[in-house]
This record gives C-alpha cells, structure tokens and sequence, in this order.
C-alpha cells in the first residue's frame, strides 16, 4: 500500500479516534496544568501538575499519530492502550471514593477512555489484516 492509495476505511476509524482522544488529552492536560489541584498539599498539586503535562503531552503524540497514521502500527496500539489505562485509573478511582461531581462531566470523560482504545484497537487490527493481505 502505497501513500497515494486511499486510506482504508478501517485506517480512517482509527484516525479520527486518535485526533479524538489527542485532543482531548490536549485539552484535558492543558486544564489540569492549570488548574492543579491547590485546595491540597503542595506535593499532590505538584503531581497534578505533573501528569497534567503528561497528559498533554500524550495527546499531543496521539494527534501526531493520527495525522501520521500511515507510517504507525505499533504506536496506533499503545496510544489505544494509554487511553484505556487511564479510563481504568478513573474506574479505580470511583470505585474507591467515588463519582467526582459534576458526575456528567467525569462520565463524559471516562466513556470515551474506555469505548474508544476498544475501536481504534479493532480498526487497527482489520487494517492490518487488509495491508497484509493487499498485493504488492
């Protein structure tokens, strides 16, 4: 598969998935960055800070991926994998002391984190049986 071919619809899944999910750790990062967490210790607002950037960052690299899809594979599932990470930090956290609130908002965030690697992981995995199965 060459990179005038059209992309392949699986490709594309995973695609917008990834620009999803960047953007929004980009802003999710950029936020937490921000804001921190100072109604505590200066150490836990410090590493509030910290994964916020983290977090910014690895949006950044996903939006890069995903405009970069054709040349990724093993990076297509990490990123996927990141994300579903995070979104089982989140479980975790609820789990253990609760729902933050707005609950809308911090529901709003997990459902993507934990349906999207599950999409971008399939798509990946088709677009690889399709490329692998494509003659050259």
């Amino acid at each position: 598969m060459s990179a005038s071919d059209p992309m392949l619809l699986s490709q594309r899944i995973a695609q917008v998935c990834l620009f999803l999910a960047g953007a929004i750790a980009v802003f999710g990062g950029t936020l937490q960055m921000y804001l921190g967490q100072p109604e505590t210790s200066p150490r836990l607002d410090n590493v509030h800070r910290f994964m916020g950037g983290i977090y910014l960052m690895s949006g950044v690299v996903g939006l890069w991926a995903a405009a970069t899809i054709r040349q990724h594979n093993a990076l297509v599932f990490l990123l996927a994998l990141t994300v579903l990470v995070g979104g089982i930090g989140r479980v975790i956290s609820i789990s253990k002391v609760g729902l933050p609130e707005p609950s809308a908002v911090w529901l709003g965030y997990l459902v993507p984190e934990l349906v999207l690697p599950w999409i971008i992981i399939a798509a990946q995995i088709v677009t690889n049986r399709a490329i692998s199965g494509a003659p050259n």
